[in-house]
């Protein structure tokens, strides 16, 4: 009997043993499933942050149209105020205000002025619809304070707030002449004096814009590239350049002693060089080509050796040389036609080798870095959560194991 009563005692404790790990491995479960849940949603959200919120600054960015407003060097809504000699190339537009001074001394180098007509209201619609257009683009890259010192490629660029330039500013187009910059700023923009924005490797100043939400000024002998099209009024202080136009939507425009000049936009060279040989009954020399007649009989055998032709270029540019040979037809005399070489210009592609502000990449991103460490820190989430997992269990295990060997 007492026999019977152990073995009954002892299936119990190994049912109640058996019960109590499965109650615990549930309990463990639903206790480590929130860690891990939070571990792999921070794993994620890392993910899209590193896929979306930082965007490829080199994908493809397509112009900003200004239309009829892409003629204008100088474009305003209230007035245009000019100090000094400055030089504008390029139309000169006002609407609705009447009032531009200061033209002279200043000078109008190319182009017409354009005040309270058709023109000038059509011009100013057009500016701002490139002005919403400007402001809308996505995605972008998030910039604040001071660009000065930087190597940016291609892209959009967004200030929630202000703008500032001090120093040098290098937008690398990537061997790209179409490649596209824009600047958003959400109030002012500000370029110090003697400040600079340099183009390098195919950046263009066609393609620059930047769209300011109030007021812009450019310091004294700051050099500007770009379309600036602001909200408000533009300032150009004593000796400031700008390679580009200034249109204001509804402010003014005050100039001091500027050149402005309306940027265009260049392509790819293509040459052609042509050279034309002497005809011979007996011999023929060109620079390019060499033929040699041998006459013993009336007839005439014919040697003729292909043309060569040599294209030297200076870095950066690079060259496809294409060349047609020299037909001969002999009949008692030779007569050769004249070889074409026509040699392509190519702007090269990746990195610059050299240039203003550094050597900028293609322009990658910090997406992978930010990938693998989001990967990392999932993993070790993950594995400290199994770890106290597995330790917490064997502690309950042997203590349950220690509660039945004492019973």
């Amino acid at each position: 009997m007492s026999e019977l009563t152990h073995l009954r005692n002892h299936l119990i404790a190994a049912q109640t043993l058996r019960k109590s790990r499965d109650d615990y491995r549930a309990r463990r479960v639903r206790r480590v499933r929130g860690p891990c849940a939070v571990a792999i949603a921070v794993a994620f959200t890392a993910l899209a942050t590193a896929f979306w919120a930082i965007p490829v600054a080199g994908a493809a960015t397509t112009t900003v149209n200004l239309a009829t407003a892409s003629s204008y060097a100088v474009l305003a809504g209230s007035t245009i105020t000019n100090t000094g000699s400055s030089v504008v190339s390029g139309n000169i537009g006002l609407s609705p205000g009447t009032a531009i001074t200061g033209f002279p001394p200043g000078v109008q180098s190319s182009g017409v002025t354009q005040v309270a007509n058709e023109p000038a209201l059509t011009a100013k619609s057009d500016l701002t619809k490139a002005y919403l257009d400007t402001a809308a683009r996505t995605p972008f890259v998030a910039e604040s304070g001071n660009l000065g010192g930087m190597t940016l490629v291609s892209g959009v660029y967004n200030s929630s707030s202000s703008l500032s330039l001090t120093g040098t500013l290098t937008l690398n187009g990537g061997g790209d002449p179409s490649s596209v910059f824009i600047f958003q700023a959400g109030s002012t923009f500000v370029a110090a004096t003697g400040s600079r924005v340099v183009l390098e490797n195919g950046a263009q100043a066609c393609h620059v814009f930047w769209q300011v939400g109030s007021s812009a000024t450019l310091g004294t002998t700051s050099q500007f590239s770009g379309s600036l099209l602001a909200l408000t009024s533009i300032t150009l202080n004593t000796g400031a350049d700008v390679s580009g136009r200034v249109l204001a939507r509804n402010g003014a425009v005050t100039l001091d002693d500027n050149v402005i000049t309306v940027p265009t936009c260049a392509a790819a060279v293509v040459g052609t060089t042509t050279t034309t040989a002497v005809s011979s009954a007996t011999s023929t020399t060109t620079t390019t080509s060499t033929t040699t007649t041998s006459s013993t009989a009336p007839s005439a055998s014919t040697t003729t050796s292909a043309p060569t032709a040599t294209t030297s270029t200076t870095a950066p540019s690079a060259s496809t040389t294409t060349t047609t040979s020299p037909v001969t037809t002999t009949s008692g005399v030779t007569t050769t036609s004249a070889p074409t070489t026509t040699t392509t210009s190519v702007i090269p592609s990746g990195p610059p080798a050299t240039g203003f502000g550094g050597t900028a990449g293609p322009g990658g991103t910090p997406r992978m870095p930010l990938i693998l460490g989001s990967l990392s820190l999932a993993t070790l989430s993950g594995g400290f959560a199994l770890r106290e997992r597995r330790r917490n269990r064997r502690a309950r295990l042997d203590g349950f194991a220690d509660q039945t060997r004492g019973s």
